[in-house]
C-alpha cells in the first residue's frame, strides 16, 4: 500500500498590507489562503505525496477560492466539509526591521470554529490512510475542534496509523491552563511530537531556565510524560537585524542536530509547517534520522525565500540544499 497522509485543521484567509505598510497605513491587501496543517498539506503535495486535507468551508465563492487554491497545487479536497457562513481570517502586518510581525485573528464565527465534531467522520477518512497530521492551533479553536482532535486520534491508533503534532502553542487562541488539560489529553495518541521551547512552555509550564541544550531539555521532559517516539524542533536564532540562523533538532534517545543555515527573511509565515512536512516526506520515505532532520531543516530554510503560507518547493530543491556541496550558484 502506498503512503497516503490527512491533514486536519483550519482554512485561513491571509491578508496582509503590501510593502510592509502598517494596519493603519493601508489600503490595499494583498490576500492568500494558508493555515497550519493546509501549509503542511500543499507542501506534501510539492513534494509527491499522496495528501489530503480536512477542514470545513462555506460553499459560497470565497469558500470555494480556498477549495481551489489547495487543488492547483493538488491537494485531495474531497474530505473538506462545507457548510457555514464564513471563512476564518487573519491580518498579518509582517516584521519590518525591529518591528515584529503582528497578527490579528478574525475566526471566532468561522465555518470551522462552528463546526461539529459529528460532522468528521474518522471512519471514511481514515480509510487506506497511513499518517495523520495535525497542529496544536486545532483544538485550540473550539471545545468541539478539540473532542474532533482526540477521535481521529484515538481512530487513528485503531487503525496503526502514524500519528504527528506540532504543538504549536497560540496564547491568542487558548490560556495556558486549558492548552495543558486538552493537550494532555491527545499527546498520548501522538508518535512524532514537533516542539520548541515556546511550545513546552506556554502549554506544559517547562523551564528552560539555565539549561545548556534547552532544546534536549524540552524533549526528553516531554518524552518523559507521553510515549512520543521523537521530538523535533526547529528555531530561529537573530544574528543581526535583518538576517538570522536556522537549525533544528531531533531527539529520539539522542539529540540528532542539523547543520546551520545563515539566511535573510523574505516570508517567515509557515515555516514550521515546512519542517513538518519535511519530517513526514522523511520519514515515509524511510531517512536515517540525521538525513531526516537536515531534509526538514532545509524544507524549512527554503520557505523563508517564498512569499505566502505555502512552501512552494520540490523534493530536489530540498536535496540540493541539505545535502549538496554546491552553493546557490545560479541554476541554468
Amino acid at each position: 500500500m502506498g503512503q497516503k497522509v490527512i491533514t486536519f485543521g483550519e482554512l485561513l484567509l491571509r491578508l496582509s498590507p503590501q510593502n510592509n505598510l502598517r494596519f493603519t497605513q493601508t489600503e490595499e491587501y494583498e490576500a492568500v489562503y494558508g493555515g497550519g496543517e493546509a501549509n503542511t498539506a500543499v507542501s506534501l503535495s510539492n513534494f509527491g505525496v499522496d495528501v489530503s486535507y480536512v477542514t470545513k468551508l462555506p460553499a459560497h465563492p470565497i469558500g470555494q477560492a480556498g477549495v481551489n487554491s489547495l487543488r492547483k497545487f493538488g491537494v485531495d479536497t474531497s474530505n473538506i466539509v462545507r457548510g457555514g457562513q464564513q471563512i476564518g481570517i487573519y491580518f498579518l502586518e509582517k516584521k519590518t526591521s525591529q518591528r515584529p510581525t503582528s497578527v490579528i485573528y478574525n475566526r471566532a464565527g468561522s465555518a470551522f470554529a462552528l463546526s461539529k465534531c459529528a460532522e468528521y467522520d474518522w471512519n471514511k477518512i481514515f480509510e487506506g490512510v497511513t499518517w495523520f497530521h495535525f497542529s496544536g492551533i486545532t483544538p485550540a479553536v473550539s471545545p468541539e475542534l478539540a473532542d474532533a482532535c482526540i477521535a481521529a486520534c484515538k481512530e487513528a491508533k485503531k487503525r496503526g496509523i502514524t500519528v504527528s503534532c506540532d504543538l504549536n502553542y497560540r496564547s491568542k487562541l487558548w490560556d495556558g491552563a486549558t492548552a495543558n488539560k486538552v493537550m494532555s489529553e491527545i499527546c498520548p495518541y501522538v508518535d512524532i511530537c514537533v516542539a520548541n521551547e515556546d511550545d513546552a512552555i506556554g502549554i506544559f509550564q517547562l523551564d528552560t531556565t539555565g539549561q545548556e541544550h534547552p532544546q534536549e531539555y524540552v524533549a526528553q521532559e516531554l518524552m518523559k510524560m507521553f510515549p512520543f517516539k521523537c521530538v523535533a524542533s526547529v528555531w530561529r536564532t537573530e544574528t543581526s537585524i535583518t538576517t538570522f540562523k536556522l537549525q533544528s533538532m531531533i531527539y529520539t534517545d539522542k539529540a540528532y542536530y542539523s547543520k546551520e543555515f545563515y539566511m535573510s527573511i523574505l516570508d517567515y509565515i509557515g515555516a514550521g509547517d515546512a519542517y513538518c512536512a519535511g519530517l513526514i516526506y522523511a520519514y515515509i520515505n524511510n531517512y536515517d534520522t540525521q538525513k531526516a532532520v537536515e531534509f526538514a531543516n532545509a524544507a524549512s530554510c527554503l520557505k523563508h525565500t517564498v512569499s505566502g503560507d505555502f512552501n512552494l518547493v520540490t523534493v530536489d530543491e530540498v536535496n540540493k540544499l541539505a545535502f549538496a556541496a554546491a552553493g546557490n550558484e545560479v541554476s541554468r
